[in-house]
C-alpha cells in the first residue's frame, strides 16, 4: 500500500501540488463530506441528545478540533474504517465535535494536551466511559488502538442495557464545576472567541482549539499571581506515572508492572484485569485516567476490584503527597506556554548521572526560545549547553517539571529570579524574568 501511494505521489504534476488546499479549505470539505454522508451528527450536541432519547440509543461523541491533521488521521482510522467498529457506531447516535466553543466543561472533561477524545454517555447526560489516551506528542501507539476502542463501546452498550439501574455506579464519572461554563469565558479566550464557529468568515481562526481550554485555565490563575493547581499541571496522569501499563487493545488490563513502583506496592500484577476503581466500571485507559485526575494532590486511596485469572481480588492503592509530579509533562504542549511562564522559553534537560556528581548541576539548556515571550531567557543571557547549578536558591530540581512546578507555585510574573549557571567551566548568575 505504502509503494502504491508513494507511486501516485511521484505521478502528480507538480502544478498540482502548488494548489494544496489551505486550512480553511479542508475545514469546510470536511463538514461538507461528513454532512453529505449522513451518518455523524456534525458539531450539533443538542441534535444528538434529542435524538438519543428519541431513538432510546446510547450516545458516541467525538471531540475533533479542526484543523488537526493529525486527529483526523486517527478519527478515521478508528471510527470509519474497521469492519469490527462500524457496526458497534451502528447502535450509537455518533456526534461529531469539531470546536470546543460553547462546550459545557462540567459535562465534557477531558486531557485537553490530546485533540481526540470519546465520551460515551446516555441521552441524561450521565457519562459511561471516555477513550482516547495520549503519553507522546505524536505517537499513539501503546495509548489507543482499534481492538481497544471496540472494546469500550461494547462495554459501553453493556453498561446502557442495565442503565438506569446501575447509575449510582456511575456518579464518580461526572464532572465537577470548572472555574468557567465554557472556554470562551476564560478571561485569555473571551476577546478573541464567541461561543460557535464562524462559518460565515474564517472557521479556522474562530475555533477554539482543545489545548487552549487548558492554557486558559492555567493563565487564568497566573494572571491573578496565584499558584497554578497541581492538578493542572500535572494534569490527567496516565497510569505509567504510578508504574502501570496497561494493554491498549483491552479495556483496562496489566501488561507490565514496574518494579518499586505504586502500582506494585498495591499488589498489582502483569495480566490482571482492573474491572472498577474507586467503584467506577473501566471501558478504556482513559477512564483510568479518570479515576486518578478525581484523586487530590495530597494523596488518598484507590479501591481496586481486580479479576485475576479465575479469582476476584479486592485492592487498595496508596497515592502518597506529591504522588503526581511523577509523571511526564514535557511532551505536552502545555508545557510551551508553562515555559513561556517559567523558564523564558528555555527547554531544560536532565543531565546523565556521571555529569551531574562532575558539574554539580543537574539540568541542562536544550535551546533557548527566539521571539517573543519566549525570548526572554536569552535576552537575560543564557544560551543553549548552559548546565543549571541552581534557581531560585535551590540547587534540588532534578527534571524540567521539578522547575516548573516551583515557579508556577512561588515566582510570580514580575519577579526577576536569579538562576547560577556554569559556562565554559565558569559560574554566572542571571537574573530570569518570571512572564504571565
Amino acid at each position: 500500500m505504502f509503494r502504491v501511494l508513494v507511486a501516485v505521489v511521484l505521478l502528480v504534476p507538480s502544478a498540482a501540488l502548488a494548489q494544496k488546499p489551505t486550512r480553511e479549505q479542508k475545514v469546510l470539505e470536511d463538514r461538507k463530506k461528513v454532512e453529505a454522508e449522513g451518518f455523524w451528527i456534525y458539531n450539533d450536541l443538542a441534535k444528538g441528545y434529542a435524538e438519543a432519547r428519541k431513538s432510546g440509543k446510547p450516545m458516541l461523541v467525538v471531540l475533533r478540533c479542526i484543523p488537526c491533521e493529525e486527529c483526523v488521521k486517527l478519527d478515521d482510522e478508528l471510527m470509519n474504517q474497521d469492519p469490527v467498529i462500524r457496526p458497534l457506531l451502528d447502535q450509537f447516535v455518533c456526534v461529531r465535535v469539531v470546536g470546543t466553543n460553547g462546550l459545557e466543561l462540567k459535562q465534557f472533561q477531558f486531557d485537553t494536551d490530546q485533540s481526540f477524545a470519546v465520551f460515551l454517555l446516555n441521552a441524561d447526560g450521565t457519562v459511561y466511559g471516555r477513550f482516547g489516551t495520549r503519553s507522546h506528542r505524536t505517537n499513539w501507539v501503546g495509548d489507543v488502538s482499534i481492538p481497544g476502542l471496540a472494546n469500550a463501546l461494547t462495554g459501553a452498550l453493556e453498561i446502557h442495557k442495565n442503565y438506569p439501574e446501575n447509575k449510582k455506579a456511575l456518579e464518580g464519572k461526572q464532572g465537577k464545576p470548572l472555574e468557567f461554563r465554557s472556554p470562551e469565558l476564560y478571561p485569555s479566550l473571551k476577546e478573541r472567541f464567541t461561543n460557535k464557529l464562524d462559518y460565515e468568515g474564517n472557521v479556522v481562526r474562530s475555533c477554539i482549539h482543545c489545548h487552549q481550554i487548558g492554557d486558559a485555565r492555567r493563565d487564568f490563575y497566573r494572571q491573578q499571581k496565584k499558584a497554578i493547581p497541581e492538578s493542572l499541571l500535572f494534569t490527567y496522569p496516565h497510569p505509567k506515572s504510578i508504574g502501570l501499563i496497561l494493554d491498549p487493545k483491552e479495556r483496562a488490563k496489566v501488561l507490565e508492572v514496574k518494579s518499586g513502583s505504586l502500582a506494585e506496592k498495591a499488589g498489582l500484577k502483569s495480566r490482571d484485569v482492573i474491572r472498577r476503581m474507586n467503584d467506577q466500571p473501566l471501558l478504556s485507559i482513559a477512564d483510568v485516567q479518570w479515576v486518578l485526575e478525581a484523586m487530590p494532590s495530597h494523596g488518598g486511596t484507590i479501591t481496586l476490584a481486580i479479576q485475576r485469572c479465575t479469582k476476584e481480588v479486592e485492592l487498595s492503592l496508596l497515592l502518597p503527597d506529591g504522588w503526581r509530579r511523577a509523571g511526564d509533562i514535557s511532551w505536552r504542549a502545555s508545557t510551551w506556554g508553562l515555559r513561556r511562564m517559567t523558564t523564558g522559553g528555555m527547554v531544560l534537560e536532565e543531565l546523565p548521572q556521571e555529569d551531574r556528581a562532575r558539574f554539580k548541576a543537574n539540568l541542562r539548556v536544550k535551546s533557548v526560545g527566539q521571539y517573543g515571550a519566549h525570548a526572554a531567557a536569552k535576552n537575560a543571557g543564557f544560551r543553549a549547553g548552559d548546565l543549571i547549578v541552581s534557581m531560585d536558591g535551590s540547587d534540588s530540581f532534578q527534571t524540567e517539571s521539578d522547575w516548573i512546578y516551583h515557579a508556577a507555585n512561588k515566582c510570580f510574573p514580575g519577579l526577576k529570579v536569579e538562576v547560577e549557571i556554569l559556562r565554559n567551566g565558569k559560574k554566572i548568575k542571571l537574573n530570569l524574568p518570571m512572564q504571565n
